[in-house]
C-alpha cells in the first residue's frame, strides 16, 4: 500500500510541473503536440529527468526547436552530428564565442538524446553511440578552430623535413569504444608525429618548434571543453591515462610515445590501450600513431605471460572495492559494468596479436565475437551481454537524473523509486531483485 501511495504521490506531482510548464510554454507563445504519445514521453521525461525539466523551465524554445526540427521523434544517421555542429560554430569568431556555442549545442543535443532514452524511443546502442558522436564532434571541430587561430598567431608546425602537421587526439575508455555514457568524463591522450620547426612563427610568443606548439593547442583544447561558465561544460576532461600520467608532459611525439609504450608501460597501460580509437587528426597521422601502438597491446604470441599479471590486477581491484565499499556501485561493484568488460579484455589481450578478428572496441561485439569462437560458452555470452545492457540503462538513468556523474544507487525512497520507474518496473524491490540477478550472473562468470 505504501508504495502505491508513493507512485500516486510522485505522479500527482509530476502531473502539477508538466502542468505549470505547459502554461509558461503558451505565455511564450509556444504550442505542444497534442497527442497522448507526447504527453506520455512528457510525463516520464519530467519524472526520469531532473537536468531535461530544469533545462526546459530555463528556455522552453529548445523543445520547440527539437520538435519543428524533426529532431526529437528521429534518430541521426552517421556523421550527422558532426555536420551540425559545422554549421553551428560557422560563424564563431573567436575563444569566447566557440565556448558559448559548444555549450548551447552540447545542452541541444543531450535534451534530444536524454527524453529519446527516457521516452523509450531509443534503443541503448543509438544513445551510447549518439553521446560518442557528440564528444567526437565536439573534440575534433574545437580542435580544428583552435589549430587554426594557432597557426595564425604562432606559425605553422612542421615536422624535420618541413611538412606542416597536426595532432593527434586518442579517444580512451568508453569514448574510444563508442559506448559514452550520459554524463561521462572523456579520457584523451595527445600526440603529435615529429619535433620540427614553426614556419613563420614571427617569434613574438617565444614559442619556438611545433612541440611548444601542441602543447599549448592540447591546453586550449581542454580548456574550451571543461571550462565551466554560466553555461555549464561541453565535457569534462581526463588527461591522466597518457604516458607518466600528470607527471609527464600534456602532449608527446610519436617517437617519444613509442619509446615509452615499448619500455616502461605497465600492463594495465595495455588494458587501457585496447579500447584507445583516434577522435581527431590527420589520417595517415592517425594510422602511422595505431601502428606504433597496436604492437604494445597485441603480441604476436599467445600472451600467456600476461594472465598472472591480469589476475594480479583482478585481484587489487577486488580489494579496493571491497575496501572502499563499492556494494552498490553499478560500475565498480561486484557484478558492475567494468567486470564485464575486464572479461572480454582479458581474451583480447592473450589472444588478440594472433586472432586480429578480437581486435575490437566495444564489449558486446567482443563478447560475441568469443562465443562465435568457442573461447565462451553461449550462455555465458548470452547472461554477459544481457547483464551488461541493463547495467548501462541503469547507469545512464542514474545520470539522467542531474546531468552528473555517478554510479552509485541512490539511498532515499524517491530517488529509488524514480530509478525503478524510469527502467520500467512497478517499484524499488522489483528493479532491485533485477539488478541483483544480473550482478550475480557477472560475478559467477568472471571466475568461470
Amino acid at each position: 500500500m505504501q508504495d502505491a501511495e508513493a507512485v500516486a504521490t510522485l505522479q500527482t506531482w509530476v502531473a502539477q510541473q508538466c502542468d505549470q510548464w505547459r502554461s509558461l510554454v503558451r505565455e511564450r507563445g509556444l504550442r505542444l503536440p497534442a497527442d497522448p504519445h507526447f504527453d506520455r514521453s512528457l510525463r516520464r521525461v519530467w519524472e526520469g529527468s531532473d537536468f531535461v525539466a530544469r533545462a526546459l523551465e530555463r528556455e522552453p524554445e529548445l523543445l520547440d526547436a527539437l520538435l519543428r526540427r524533426g529532431d526529437l521523434l528521429g534518430d541521426y544517421g552517421p556523421g550527422e552530428l558532426d555536420r551540425r555542429l559545422r554549421d553551428a560554430l560557422a560563424a564563431v569568431r573567436d575563444e569566447p564565442q566557440l565556448h558559448s556555442a559548444l555549450r548551447r549545442f552540447r545542452r541541444y543535443q543531450m535534451v534530444r538524446i536524454v527524453w529519446r532514452d527516457l521516452a523509450g524511443w531509443a534503443p541503448l546502442e543509438e544513445t551510447l553511440e549518439d553521446l560518442s558522436a557528440l564528444a567526437d564532434a565536439c573534440v575534433a571541430r574545437t580542435l580544428e578552430r583552435l589549430h587554426a587561430w594557432q597557426v595564425q598567431a604562432l606559425g605553422t608546425p612542421e615536422d624535420g623535413e618541413g611538412h606542416p602537421q597536426h595532432m593527434v587526439v586518442l579517444g580512451m575508455g568508453k569514448l574510444g569504444a563508442r559506448e559514452l555514457n550520459l554524463s561521462s568524463d572523456i579520457d584523451l591522450i595527445f600526440a603529435f608525429p615529429d619535433q620540427g620547426p614553426l614556419r613563420g612563427a614571427g617569434g613574438g610568443a617565444g614559442l619556438l618548434d611545433s612541440e611548444q606548439f601542441f602543447q599549448r593547442l592540447a591546453q586550449r583544447l581542454v580548456q574550451a571543453l571543461q571550462q565551466r561558465s554560466v553555461e555549464g561544460v561541453v565535457f569534462r576532461v581526463d588527461t591522466r591515462l597518457r604516458p607518466f600520467g600528470d607527471s609527464g608532459p600534456l602532449v608527446l611525439s610519436f617517437q617519444a610515445m613509442e619509446a615509452y609504450y615499448h619500455s616502461q608501460a605497465r600492463e594495465w597501460e595495455r588494458y587501457a590501450m585496447v579500447k584507445a580509437r583516434a577522435v581527431a587528426g590527420d589520417a595517415a597521422a592517425i594510422e602511422q600513431l595505431m601502428g606504433v601502438l597496436r604492437p604494445f597491446v597485441y603480441r604476436r604470441y599467445l600472451d600467456f605471460a600476461a594472465i598472472e599479471s591480469l589476475r594480479e590486477m583482478k585481484r587489487l581491484i577486488a580489494r579496493e572495492l571491497e575496501r572502499k565499499g563499492l556494494a552498490d556501485n553499478i560500475k565498480l561493484g561486484p557484478g558492475g559494468i567494468r567486470e564485464v568488460e575486464f572479461i572480454g579484455q582479458v581474451f583480447q589481450i592473450i589472444r588478440g596479436g594472433r586472432e586480429p578478428e578480437l581486435q575490437l572496441r566495444p564489449i558486446l561485439p567482443v563478447l560475441a565475437r568469443l562465443g562465435a569462437k568457442g573461447l565462451l560458452p553461449g550462455y555465458l555470452v548470452h547472461q554477459l551481454s544481457d547483464a551488461y545492457r541493463f547495467l548501462r540503462r541503469v547507469e545512464n538513468r542514474l545520470q539522467a537524473w542531474r546531468d552528473q556523474q555517478t554510479h552509485l544507487l541512490p539511498e532515499d525512497a524517491e530517488g529509488r523509486l524514480r530509478l525503478a520507474r524510469s527502467m520500467g518496473y512497478a517499484d524499488w524491490d522489483g528493479f532491485a531483485a533485477a539488478l541483483d540477478r544480473h550482478r550475480r550472473r557477472v560475478c559467477r562468470c568472471a571466475w568461470h
